[in-house]
């Protein structure tokens, strides 16, 4: 968490959260919903606003965290913002040396592999549940083929109860 942060929050540490002004697709990329944005439907569906300023995005991803039941959220100096998820907490890029690297810039090494009943591909690592990028399914292809991840049927369904996180925090 980023100093400035830690400075807001023992300055104003009643700062109320704020819930479905932010989200995170499957592809990474995080939307801000505005207000007419979350009376049109619920996440994905309108997305919303893709944050496309690299120094707020690299904010909100040196400050993105999870509290004790699995909601996820950004804080953003003294105000905790819970992010709607729609697939999982992490979203992974496969890189061609091996590497593991969630949409944060984190490197992450996989526990275990799952395959939900749509193809997905998703990996834990100690830092959560990930997404495997779908741009990366060919390195991700190759590995299982060589054995290195064998993927366990789950339903998408049964993804947060089983690994603790929820994509609509309330």
């Amino acid at each position: 968490m980023d100093d400035i942060v830690k400075a807001a929050l023992a300055k104003w540490p009643h700062v109320p959260d704020c819930r479905g002004w932010l989200a995170l697709d499957a592809r990474g990329d995080w939307y801000m919903r505005d207000e007419a944005c979350q009376r049109a439907g619920a996440f994905p569906h309108p997305k919303g606003s893709v944050v496309r300023h690299d120094k707020l995005r690299e904010f909100i991803q040196r400050n993105y965290e999870s509290d004790a039941q699995g909601a996820w959220y950004f804080q953003n100096g003294p105000q905790r913002v819970y992010v709607e998820l729609e697939a999982a907490p992490l979203v992974l890029r496969l890189l061609d040396d091996g590497r593991i690297q969630a949409h944060t810039g984190e490197e992450l090494q996989a526990v275990s592999c799952w395959l939900d009943e749509q193809g997905w591909l998703y990996l834990h690592t100690p830092r959560g549940l990930g997404l495997v990028h779908s741009q990366d399914m060919g390195l991700a292809a190759e590995r299982i083929e060589r054995g290195e991840w064998i993927p366990q049927d789950i339903t998408r369904a049964e993804l947060p109860q089983r690994f603790g996180f929820q994509l609509r925090p309330a």
